[in-house]
């Protein structure tokens, strides 16, 4: 069997793909940040669905508070979610 769509953290279910993407993006070669590739990148995988599910949200937000980001990709991502959100 394999593993489950969900990542439960604190009794919280998330998206996994979300919160392991972010995992592996801080562990690349570069300075344990989400870069501005790494931002356009997730945000295809939030938007894979087509819909903004609150799993999604939360899984964004825990991503936001608990990974590190550049100051741009921060930005872009943000701005660029909340565009998208608006349309759902």
């Amino acid at each position: 069997m394999g593993e489950s769509y969900y990542k439960v953290i604190d009794g919280k279910k998330y998206d996994r793909e979300i919160l392991e993407f972010c995992e592996e993006a801080v562990k690349g070669a570069g300075d344990g940040r989400i870069s501005q590739a790494d931002a356009e990148k997730l945000l295809a995988l939030v938007k894979d669905g087509d819909k903004y599910t609150e799993i999604e949200k939360d899984s964004v937000k825990h991503a936001r508070e608990n990974f590190k980001w550049t100051d741009a990709a921060d930005e872009w991502f943000r701005t660029e979610i909340r565009k998208w959100a608006a349309t759902k």
